[in-house]
């Protein structure tokens, strides 16, 4: 190594990384369950989509990571005690709270003639925004 490219690490210098805000940010992803016009989804219609998709895997079907996905699969024909209401609960916590972006504020599991309803009051953290999310895991039909 020459002279000259040993004083070249002393004229480098790090700045400090610049604070972004995320207060303009926008998520940008691809659906392919999207309208005909556009494949892309922004924000809050992104974020739904990835928490539609963690609902879509039965945990330990995800060869990476086991514990992945959701337990909702495994116990929809079981009876519907308290113990399996509240296993679904926790469930869905987890599922919520594991996107970052997102923060589960209020959780009600039912059940209909043919599955388990779930309805979910979710925060999107940098927007601030609360929305009301409905799903509902039919023994035939899958999650709707």
């Amino acid at each position: 190594m020459s002279q000259l490219e040993k004083n070249l690490y002393k004229r480098v210098t790090v700045s400090q990384p610049v604070q972004k805000s995320t207060v303009g940010r926008k998520y940008r992803g691809f659906s392919t369950v999207a309208d005909a016009k556009s494949f892309s989804l922004y924000d809050f219609e992104l974020i739904k989509q990835d928490l539609i998709n963690h609902f879509h895997i039965r945990q330990t079907e995800k060869l990476s990571d086991p514990t992945f996905g959701t337990i909702i699969w495994d116990i929809l024909y079981e009876p519907f005690t308290i113990e399996v209401q509240e296993a679904i609960i926790e469930d869905v916590t987890r599922i919520i709270n594991y996107d970052p972006r997102i923060r589960a504020e209020d959780i009600v599991i039912d059940t209909y003639e043919q599955g388990i309803q779930i309805d979910c009051t979710i925060t999107v953290l940098p927007f601030g925004v609360t929305d009301q999310l409905r799903f509902k895991f039919d023994k035939e039909n899958g999650l709707l």
